[in-house]
């Protein structure tokens, strides 16, 4: 079983992060919701057993659904045994839901989690707004940030 670092003092604590989106995606918005869960799954994330990897969302009736999100059965639960990949219902107002669909309507627009969070004793994901990126982007962006690296070593060593 993993053990998380604790929570700092304003509450807030990283579970999970989808270092891979910055990396393939343009980062357009980003939105914080909830998620509604089982208790079992609460206290699995809790504990980090929570992976963001391969999870997107999409509206299906009028709200937003995360889709692949995969949460490790927690194992003292007894009685309630959860599916580790089902959908989990994003936590929205009716507005945002229609303003996020309208644009995820849009071609080449999707929405992706980036990070899984505990706020104040609540799970929280920080979705964004994503439109993919060419190959020819990822070089550059994997060029600037090395070239950022290579100043800031450079600085230090003055």
């Amino acid at each position: 079983m993993s053990t998380l670092p604790p929570a700092s003092p304003s509450g807030f604590k990283v579970v999970a992060q989808n270092r891979k989106a910055h990396h393939d995606y343009h980062i357009l918005e980003k939105i914080e919701a909830g998620l509604a869960l089982r208790g079992p799954e609460v206290k699995s994330i809790r504990i980090g057993e929570v992976s963001l990897g391969e999870s997107y969302a999409q509206v299906t009736n009028g709200q937003i659904v995360l889709l692949n999100l995969h949460v490790n059965p927690y194992p003292c639960a007894r009685l309630e045994v959860c599916d580790p990949i089902r959908p989990k219902a994003v936590l929205l107002h009716r507005n945002e839901i229609r303003r996020i669909s309208a644009q995820i309507a849009q071609q080449g627009h999707t929405l992706i989690p980036l990070r899984l969070y505990l706020k104040h004793g609540l799970v929280k994901v920080e979705l964004a707004l994503c439109t993919g990126k060419q190959a020819a982007d990822k070089r550059e962006t994997l060029r600037r940030k090395t070239d950022e690296r290579e100043a800031a070593r450079a600085m230090r060593g003055r």
